[in-house]
């Protein structure tokens, strides 16, 4: 659950009003943090404790687990035993954040990389408020989510439509990130700012009722709201009729990442502070994963992490229960997953191409006016790596492959394999093509190494066509019924065969690249003769009337679905 409540009052932004709204709702302009942002830059204040910024998200656990779970460090903890002395503030206000951080109150910003990257132009107006990101906490794996209403069924549906989104706020990348891959741009929607999140009359949920408005991101607890506790909005109970989750982070489970950012004046100066910093996060989250894997056994100690972590983030020490669904909500990346983020240059979704994609985003909607350079510490990891365990462990698959494929082979049965479609493209081959290089094939094959990357939590079809002619050939000269069952069955025999060589040659391709996509993500089918380019004419596949209809029919479709729904598709987290 993210609420991310970034407050941006009418005081600051000039409201837009777009049509009717629905009660009080309020839409605001969006304007570089630039031009709203207005605070003289101080010197980092000395003394202690220092201020660092939570905000109300599972990552900030760890965070505060460190801390000894108090507000203030406590001997003992881990911070405290590293000499770092800490008070905790949660501050969901991102611009609150800002302007804290440029005065000099706070040395460190806690936010999205998003976020980081919308300041980036203002706090890089000084040497000393450069932001130097340090450390990435979490993946967004559960916690977001994208709201349509009916006739919806794909991103690439969104074109013309308009979609409620918070200025400033954490899915301003996740539209952008989704629109890019659906083949659009922001410039293909229409975009109504709210001022909050959640909580208000003026957040994405709210203007999800409005006639008007086309589908909304919000965090999960509100997209559940919306669509009657995930399934249809049926009116009543504050859901929208026939609204649905049309993807969520659980699928798109690598585009929102959540970091820490120094002031570059501090960094410079308390470089070993900083790594004792990050260091101490890393164990806390090993320690985390270990409270909730064995809180039976180790029950007070949970008691008293998630008591503390319900207080300081949801102001009540009785709201375990949401505690508990924050951290279920986002996934810690660790040791290795710092590494791979910072420092694997193939690693599609790591910070240079998270920054170049979202910054891309940013300029379009004027939110940044240029691209900035964004710093990372680029830490020497083997000096981080005492005390963790476990951190050169091969990730274990993240799919049950026999229950994909029945999923998958019950859609294919039922004619409904679009069904739950997020994107889909095709390559072509030639005819009697058995091989596929990568040489042939290296941007198609990109797309996908970068598809399965981002997307981390769906299934990717791999759908193998045969071209018809020869079976038609073969029809018109009256051959034997047997002749004919013999040429369908070797058409779906190839197809197949094509389907699985094209994703070996994909994850061959991958791994040349140092990047290790899970098989488990992938499956094959062979469609044969049964879905020609062409169409269907009469029960019989409609004959190719010129040279280019008939190469169209000998394709691969890549087919990106989220099987959300399908539990047991999941292997259960360990």
């Amino acid at each position: 659950m993210r609420t991310l409540g970034l407050v941006v009052v009418a005081a600051l932004l000039a409201g837009l009003a777009f049509g009717a709204c629905r009660a009080a709702q309020q839409y605001v302009e969006v304007k570089p943090l630039s031009d709203v942002v207005r605070v003289q830059v101080g010197d980092v204040r000395t003394g202690e404790p220092t201020q660092l910024p939570l905000i109300t998200w599972g990552g900030d656990m760890a965070t505060i687990l460190a801390n000894g779970n108090a507000a203030v460090t406590k001997p003992g903890s881990m911070f405290g035993k590293r000499g770092l002395k800490f008070q905790l503030v949660r501050m969901d206000d991102f611009k609150k954040q800002v302007e804290l951080f440029m005065s000099g109150q706070m040395p460190y910003l806690r936010g999205t990389m998003a976020m980081i990257n919308m300041a980036a132009e203002v706090l890089s107006g000084d040497p000393r408020t450069r932001p130097v990101i340090v450390y990435q906490m979490t993946w967004s794996a559960g916690g977001d989510c994208l709201v349509v209403k009916q006739g919806i069924k794909t991103v690439r549906d969104l074109k013309g439509k308009t979609i409620a989104l918070q200025a400033y706020g954490p899915h301003v990348d996740y539209l952008g990130k989704a629109l890019k891959d659906a083949g659009l741009s922001m410039k293909d929607v229409r975009i109504r700012w709210t001022g909050d999140l959640t909580g208000t009359k003026s957040t994405p949920s709210e203007a999800l009722h409005e006639n008007d408005v086309d589908a909304a991101f919000v965090i999960i607890p509100d997209g559940l709201m919306l669509t009657s506790n995930g399934t249809v909005g049926t009116g009543a109970e504050g859901s929208v009729r026939g609204a649905t989750i049309l993807m969520s982070t659980k699928t798109a489970s690598r585009i929102i990442a959540d970091v820490y950012a120094v002031r570059s004046d501090y960094f410079n100066a308390n470089r070993d502070k900083v790594r004792d910093f990050v260091h101490c996060l890393l164990m806390a989250e090993q320690e985390l994963g270990k409270l909730f894997k064995n809180k039976e056994k180790r029950l007070n100690e949970f008691k008293q992490m998630i008591s503390a972590s319900a207080e300081i983030l949801l102001d009540s020490p009785q709201a375990t229960g949401d505690a508990e669904s924050l951290y279920r909500d986002c996934e810690y990346v660790g040791f290795a997953g710092n590494v791979k983020f910072f420092g694997d240059p193939n690693w599609p979704r790591n910070f240079a191409n998270l920054t170049s994609d979202i910054q891309s985003t940013l300029v379009s909607i004027n939110i940044l006016a240029r691209p900035v350079a964004l710093e990372q510490a680029k830490w020497e990891y083997d000096k981080l790596r005492a005390g963790l365990a476990g951190i050169d462990s091969v990730q274990a698959p993240k799919f049950k492959s026999e229950e994909v494929a029945r999923v998958v082979e019950k859609k294919r049965a039922m004619g409904t394999l679009k069904e739950g479609e997020l994107f889909s493209f095709e390559i072509y081959f030639k005819p009697n093509q058995n091989t596929f290089s990568a040489d042939m094939y290296t941007d198609e094959f990109n797309k996908v190494v970068e598809l399965a990357s981002t997307y981390g939590g769906a299934v990717i079809i791999v759908e193998g066509h045969s071209d018809p002619m020869g079976y038609l050939h073969k029809k018109k000269g009256a051959a034997p019924e047997i002749v004919l069952k013999q040429i369908i069955q070797a058409a779906k025999n190839l197809s197949l065969t094509r389907s699985t060589r094209v994703r070996d040659s994909i994850m061959e391709y991958a791994r040349s690249k140092g990047v290790n996509l899970d098989p488990t993500q992938f499956t094959v089918v062979g469609h044969g003769l049964g879905q020609p380019k062409t169409g269907i004419c009469g029960g019989e596949p409609c004959p190719p009337k010129t040279q280019e209809q008939w190469l169209s029919n000998m394709r691969v479709v890549f087919r990106i679905i989220q099987v959300e729904a399908e539990e047991s598709v999941f292997r259960p987290l360990e």
